[in-house]
């Protein structure tokens, strides 16, 4: 009943989030630069009428940026999403959307106003019921066309400077496989000249604040396909695996009996056909994917190169990576020591935090282990074990920021790799987000983990904590300050007395007790560190 109630819904075409807008993907919007549809409320652009947003200009960071990219005007994705627009909605309140139509993350309500946090739970917590559904999902935004979106099969340049637009439908889940593709496919240079060090969502500071928002877009797109509003996405908790637990046909899919790199032929996912796996093809063609079906999902996990990545990680590589202080360092790319960012991400070792490209930790560690479709970066998102996955990567982003408690100002605002900067666009997405604008425990944007709740009020030892850890840093500066103040309260107290005594006429039975308002005024206290 379950999958023939999911069926109907084929046919309600809800709108989903992600690439270009579809009523944008015309030659008016390309060539005006100028993507600021009606909102369906009141038929006004941003829904003006109704206060909900407005048509502005696009303010693009001026920050400087690594030297990673040496080029300038050869990559559409430079300054996202300015070669295609210059003029999108600017949503005001909690109102959200690339036409101001949707509640921001975290807010719901005709309004906006209603504040809601939804738990994300681990999959193996989930009763039948609710994981049989979780993969009716899955299966359902595989079949089901987005209405509100399309992606483009050329570059700008490709489409004659917009008079030519190239763009065509795809299903939901798909749409998400070829945000990630975009994001990370490497820099057309003409003829046959590609640039391969580039990635928007990878290798810098932006790649976890990016997948954040990856998940809860795709989080929500499956509440509004569904119409179940209180989905979210489970998550597999892999420390200390010593499988792939979850490579079963009760789950995420088993092993074909003759083929290992094949999916058993009961689980659901063994129909599913990837798309943007031939990174190599489209380069040599100068193209961009059009979501052509590519074969099945591939997957062997265990049988990877053991000497890049020997095991799955284990919680005290993670309690290690939470340890360390610094989001970013050094260069801010796959490169950077001692940077949590880089070695969650896996190019730092999980246990000394220097970099090692040539060796896969934490997050690349369970991409190489599956062996198959999650290995190659453009299209791991095919796999839906990429959810899951990323769900927990996600959530130890949440426990660095709960603990660390980070100002906004630690995440880079100048210097990063293309595309990573504090202020810049995320992309492909459109509505626009700001990288730093997800760099903010998830309790803000909506959600928590089932595994990270906790009482309201910690104990007072658990709340201090961050604070001791502050102030351990700078206890020789706060010892310093205090024997400066002593120092400097006896000198006072030793003219106030020399002064004193110099004052021949006045008994010293009637001095006032108190300083009169006047002197009291004259005298200031001031610490220095």
């Amino acid at each position: 009943m379950l999958l023939l109630a999911l069926g109907f819904l084929l046919v309600i075409l809800q709108p989903s989030t992600g690439q270009f807008p579809r009523v944008c993907a015309n030659v008016q919007s390309l060539l005006s630069k100028e993507c600021c549809p009606p909102w369906d409320g009141d038929g006004s652009p941003c829904g003006e009428l109704s206060s909900r947003g407005f048509c502005q200009n696009i303010l693009l960071s001026q920050a400087p940026l690594g030297p990673q990219f040496p080029f300038s005007g050869v990559d559409d994705r430079e300054d996202w999403p300015s070669v295609f627009y210059n003029r999108t909605c600017r949503c005001e309140g909690n109102f959200m959307g690339f036409n101001c139509g949707e509640c921001k993350f975290g807010f719901s309500g005709p309004n906006c106003s209603e504040r809601q946090v939804k738990t994300r739970r681990n999959i193996f917590q989930l009763t039948a019921s609710e994981k049989n559904k979780f993969l009716a999902y899955l299966n359902l935004a595989k079949n089901i066309p987005s209405q509100d979106y399309v992606i483009a099969t050329g570059t700008y340049t490709q489409m004659n400077n917009g008079s030519n637009p190239m763009f065509q439908d795809i299903n939901v889940y798909d749409l998400f496989v070829w945000m990630h593709y975009y994001a990370s496919r490497d820099t057309l240079l003409g003829g046959s000249n590609v640039w391969r060090d580039i990635d928007f969502a990878h290798e810098a500071p932006g790649f976890l604040p990016w997948h954040r928002v990856f998940l809860l877009m795709w989080e929500r797109q499956i509440q509004r396909i569904t119409g179940d509003e209180n989905f979210t996405i489970p998550y597999w908790d892999w420390r200390d695996a010593e499988d792939c637990e979850i490579c079963n046909d009760e789950y995420m899919g088993g092993r074909h009996p003759t083929n290992p790199n094949l999916l058993s032929p009961a689980s659901i996912f063994s129909s599913w056909q990837v798309i943007c796996t031939r990174s190599e093809e489209y380069n040599s063609r100068q193209a961009l994917c059009n979501a052509t079906s590519e074969g099945p999902i591939r997957r062997n996990p265990g049988n990877n190169d053991k000497s890049r990545t020997p095991r799955l990680p284990s919680s005290a590589d993670v309690e290690f990576c939470l340890s360390l202080t610094q989001y970013e360092s050094g260069p801010m790319d796959k490169m950077a020591n001692y940077s949590f960012r880089n070695t969650l991400e896996g190019f730092a070792d999980p246990q000394t935090a220097i970099s090692n490209p040539a060796q896969s930790g934490l997050h690349n560690a369970l991409h190489i282990y599956m062996n198959g479709s999650m290995s190659q970066v453009q299209g791991s998102a095919n796999d839906p074990i990429f959810v899951l996955h990323h769900a927990f990567v996600d959530s130890i982003f949440e426990r660095w920021l709960r603990r660390h408690r980070p100002m906004l100002e630690v995440y880079p605002a100048a210097n990063a790799p293309i595309g990573h900067n504090r202020e810049n666009y995320m992309v492909p997405f459109i509505p626009l987000y700001r990288n730093g604008e997800f760099f903010k425990p998830s309790r803000e944007l909506g959600y928590d983990y089932e595994y990270l709740q906790e009482p309201a009020l910690q104990s007072f030892q658990d709340f201090l904590t961050p604070y001791l850890q502050q102030a351990r840093q700078i206890w020789a500066w706060l010892v310093g300050a205090a024997v400066f103040g002593g120092i400097v309260t006896a000198m006072l107290t030793g003219l106030i007395r020399a002064c004193q005594k110099k004052k021949g006429g006045t008994s010293s039975e009637i001095q006032p007790l108190l300083i009169e308002s006047e002197d009291y005024n004259n005298i200031t206290y001031q610490s220095n560190f």
